[in-house]
């Protein structure tokens, strides 16, 4: 859900971005050693994810950076001539070899359409994609497979449930209650929904700690209010939803509750029982899997009584000249062929990140976060976003150096091969709301290490001196 780029944007003190300056320090930026970083890699033992070898971080989250590291080619290159040090997994993850090769071997192997023919390789390929299926379930902890649909990404979940649900739900007058803080992707297509329903939309603010304000979302929720849709984890502010009070205050009105899980399902244990919302969104690039997939989860009887969105194959049961009746969910929402070899390397994904464990993962991320979050206070002139460790808070910072658009400490950064994001994070909203046109963002997951914070912090010391130099 993540925009493919970031436009630039006036600066904090109003001018343009020195994107030029920026490329011409790119050839001169501050040198630092150019030897690549020596992994030292643990004894761990190993599991078996179709037929791959995965080496585990038992249950340590200290060095689980460093040992998994190797199952990630891409990180072990250069950039600029120093070695890559990616941060900016709240956009997009890495992908695991064990990933790559599965996805591999659906095309060497497996390759046919599913659901539509008797012959072997159909058959393997209806397997494959169905199997990925219930590993997605098992991952989130649903109650049957059928409740998880395959989407080309969580924005189109989203608007799956607008055009579908919400067409037929929503009237005049009727409210969504939402948060200032929200990705795009969730407040465009309740934007185009209130416009065709008359649908009155409702925005709730943040703490004084940056973080959404759910005493506001319950004082917001009434009679009226047909829906709250609320990200679980904050892509720019790191801030965490306690969602047991908000789905306990939408069940007294009888709201129904959507909860965008992007920076959640891929950075914790996520279980959709336990959670009580009626439909999830997440996507499969964040959580070591492919581009062009992502997933809807939602409760079986809310599923079977929406009707489709997009008409065409598999999404129907009989079709006539004037009329056609549809297949059951989960078929009913994936019309046409679908993405199979990505739906695998989601799966694929699943395995990975299970056998590692999602308390695993959340441990090492919440003690690497603090982490960034201790020593990125500490760079005099730096301000953070969003709620500090203590609150809970994702393993990302959104930031701003005093004086300098966060498009030119970016830029600076990467001369050095430290990939951080900057702009607005499809959060454009909650920038005018924070009274800033743009942060920078330095975002880790489970193959980040101690090593990838202090490099950034050296090297953003650095960037942030040179500008001083210049006199900005």
């Amino acid at each position: 859900m993540e925009s493919a780029m970031a436009q630039p944007v006036a600066s904090c003190s109003g001018r343009p971005p020195l994107c030029a300056l920026s490329r011409l320090v790119v050839q001169r930026a501050v040198p630092v050693s150019r030897s690549r970083r020596r992994r030292q890699f643990l004894p761990a033992r190993a599991v078996v994810i179709q037929n791959h070898d995965l080496e585990l971080a038992g249950t340590s989250s200290g060095d689980l950076g460093d040992r998994l590291w190797a199952d990630f080619p891409i990180l072990d290159q250069e950039v600029n001539g120093k070695p890559l040090a990616y941060l900016d997994n709240a956009a997009t993850s890495q992908k695991p070899k064990q990933v790559l090769e599965a996805m591999e071997h659906y095309y060497n192997a497996e390759n046919s359409n599913v659901h539509r023919g008797v012959h072997h390789l159909s058959n393997l390929a209806t397997a494959a994609y169905e199997d990925a299926r219930r590993k997605v379930a098992n991952f989130i902890g649903a109650a049957t497979d059928r409740e998880v649909v395959f989407t080309r990404n969580a924005t189109e979940a989203v608007n799956l449930v607008a055009h579908t649900w919400g067409l037929h739900n929503l009237q005049q007058g009727d409210e969504i209650i939402l948060s200032v803080a929200e990705h795009h992707a969730n407040l465009v297509p309740w934007q185009m929904l209130a416009q065709r329903t008359g649908a009155v939309l409702r925005h709730a603010g943040l703490t004084d700690s940056q973080e959404i304000d759910v005493e506001e979302v319950k004082s917001m929720i009434g009679p009226k209010t047909k829906l709250v849709s609320l990200v679980h984890v904050s892509n720019t502010l790191g801030s965490i939803l306690p969602v047991d009070e908000v789905v306990q205050a939408a069940r007294q009105s009888g709201a129904k509750v959507m909860l965008d899980c992007c920076q959640s399902v891929p950075n914790m244990p996520v279980d959709v029982q336990a959670l009580g919302a009626d439909w999830i969104v997440a996507s499969s690039h964040k959580m070591c899997g492919p581009t062009g997939i992502g997933f809807l989860w939602g409760r079986l009887d809310i599923l079977e009584g929406m009707g489709p969105w997009m008409g065409g194959g598999d999404m129907i049961q009989d079709v006539f000249l004037d009329h056609s009746t549809y297949n059951q969910p989960p078929n009913r929402f994936e019309a046409g062929t679908p993405a199979i070899a990505e739906a695998i390397g989601l799966g694929a994904a699943c395995d990975y990140l299970s056998a590692i464990g999602m308390d695993v993962v959340q441990r090492h991320e919440s003690e690497l976060g603090a982490y960034l979050y201790e020593k990125l206070s500490e760079v005099e002139g730096v301000t953070i976003y969003g709620p500090p460790p203590s609150h809970g808070r994702a393993a990302l910072c959104s930031f701003n150096v005093e004086g300098l658009h966060a498009t030119d400490v970016s830029t600076l950064l990467d001369a050095s091969g430290v990939a951080v994001r900057s702009g607005h994070h499809c959060t454009q909203p909650l920038h005018r709301h924070l009274d800033i046109n743009a942060s920078a963002r330095a975002s880790l997951y489970i193959y980040s290490t101690r090593a990838d914070v202090d490099r950034f912090i050296t090297e953003l010391r650095a960037a942030v001196q040179f500008f001083r130099d210049a006199g900005l």
